[in-house]
């Protein structure tokens, strides 16, 4: 069993949308052979709550508006950290990047195949590292300056 032709468009408008709200490190799942209750799963990520939420914000008015899908359920915004959004065909994970390496869900569905994504979904890859990364040389000059 495959992902449907409307979890595939579903999982495509939203990895679009996460994109255009520079999310990281997009990735999809077609998870549709290990459980029955969805198809697909579609994960990102983001350096601060305020990102977690507008990235959510827009894919759920995107799959609204483009699509008609609404979700059935939506997990998480109280503390927005890893906001959950189910539509039946699909589930959109939306992480803080801390809780994206803690729960490191990649490695659980490393095994169902990756669907593709549009390109600037695809683009994404890598930089939930590049970020660390520059946060971690401007900690480490601002804590090499002078302290006269």
């Amino acid at each position: 069993m495959t992902a449907t032709d409307r979890s595939i468009e579903l999982i495509h408008t939203a990895a679009q949308a996460a994109a255009d709200k520079l999310a990281h490190d997009i990735i999809a799942y077609d998870v549709s052979d290990v459980l029955s209750i969805t198809d697909a799963f579609l994960l990102a990520s983001a350096p601060n709550d305020r990102q977690v939420k507008s990235i959510v914000d827009e894919i759920e008015e995107r799959l609204q508006k483009e699509l008609g899908a609404k979700p059935v359920r939506r997990e998480g915004d109280r503390d927005a950290r890893w906001i959950l959004l189910d539509y039946v065909d699909i589930v959109v994970h939306v992480q803080h990047s801390e809780e994206r390496v803690f729960y490191a869900l990649e490695r659980l569905w490393k095994d169902c195949p990756e669907l593709d994504l549009p390109e600037d979904a695809k683009a994404t890859r890598g930089k939930a590292a590049e970020h660390a990364e520059l946060q971690a040389a401007e900690e480490s000059a601002d804590l090499g300056g002078d302290w006269r």
